[in-house]
């Protein structure tokens, strides 16, 4: 059996620890001493993450629609396009109950992380429920209303000033 001094074996059915030193194991010949290091022999650095649209509050909406079980979570940056907010997260629920559960799960994790708590518009029937969180504004749809509403084609398009100065250039 391959082990190293001091962790834990099990031989002849008896289970303790080891006494014998095991030089460590390799995939090669070459040992640590033998084995020249070159600068490159480090590990690359990660790269480093691509800022979040919409900073803290953002993070933390996306984070508890995704423990809430949110199917088809979408964020629009809104920045530039309207003065309501600076982004829209749009996602799906299952059923009218569990809309209502994603709102509400929404709503908590905002107050929680300290930042004023969402307006919600749409709990009585939870057909569609919008949080208004201030910089950010949450749709929560069953799907047959997502769809028919598509509000990811209404707002990801381009303005009509825009459209017209990237077809000119």
């Amino acid at each position: 059996m391959l082990t190293r001094a001091g962790h834990v074996s099990c031989r002849a059915g008896r289970i303790g620890r080891t006494q014998e030193r095991t030089p460590p194991l390799t995939l090669s010949q070459e040992t640590p001493q033998t084995t020249p290091r070159s600068p490159r022999s480090r590990l690359p650095a990660l790269e480093p993450e691509a800022p979040r649209i919409g900073g803290p509050l953002a993070g933390i909406v996306i984070e508890s629609l995704e423990d809430a079980k949110a199917e088809d979570i979408i964020s629009i940056d809104l920045t530039g396009k309207t003065t309501i907010a600076d982004l829209m997260i749009i996602a799906t629920g299952r059923s009218n109950v569990h809309v209502g559960a994603i709102a509400d799960r929404v709503a908590r994790a905002c107050r929680e992380a300290g930042f004023a708590a969402p307006r919600i518009e749409g709990v009585p029937h939870c057909d569609w429920v919008l949080l208004d969180a201030g910089d950010a504004i949450i749709h929560i749809f069953k799907p047959d209303v997502r769809q028919f509403y598509n509000l990811e084609k209404l707002w990801s398009a381009d303005r009509p000033g825009d459209a017209r100065s990237a077809r000119s250039s």
